[in-house]
């Protein structure tokens, strides 16, 4: 949680000078979700969040420093600079990514509950996603469908 922290702290100040391209969702006060819940997932599971996802992928472990890398736009970054703050993505890590439309990564995740449930599998994904998303109609669509087809996620 420090990690996240202290590394929210370093990227605010960084993108109000205009070093950081894009947008800029810190996670800072919601370190704790991440951790908590990301301490209790296997190797081999997989995860998906939202725009806020930088300390989803700390919490995961990747490199702070390819993360770093990846908020200033250098091909050193998990994405290779493409992905920027809102659209990180570590798949050795599982971090299936981060999405910037608001509620579009559960219909995502739901797909990769469906993928791990077709081949057999027993891993989970791992979805986060804020209130905001409640009330956008593919989130109940595929929440419905998780149940239907019973899909780990």
């Amino acid at each position: 949680m420090l990690l996240i922290r202290h590394f929210e702290e370093q990227c605010a100040p960084a993108y109000r000078q205009g070093k950081m391209g894009g947008y800029m969702h810190v996670y800072i006060g919601q370190e704790a979700v991440a951790t908590g819940f990301i301490a209790h997932m296997r190797d081999d599971d997989y995860m998906i969040c939202s725009y806020r996802d930088h300390g989803h992928a700390l919490a995961r472990g990747s490199d702070p420093r390819r993360v770093m890398a990846e908020l200033f736009g250098r091909y050193t970054g998990v994405a290779k600079g493409k992905g920027g703050s809102m659209h990180l993505v570590d798949v050795e890590r599982g971090f299936l990514g981060g999405y910037g439309i608001v509620g579009g990564m559960v219909p995502l995740a739901v797909g990769v509950g469906y993928g791990i449930r077709y081949r057999g599998g027993d891993q989970v994904c791992l979805c986060f996603f804020g209130d905001g998303a409640m009330n956008i109609g593919p989130v109940h669509e595929a929440l419905n469908m998780a149940a239907i087809y019973k899909v780990p996620v």
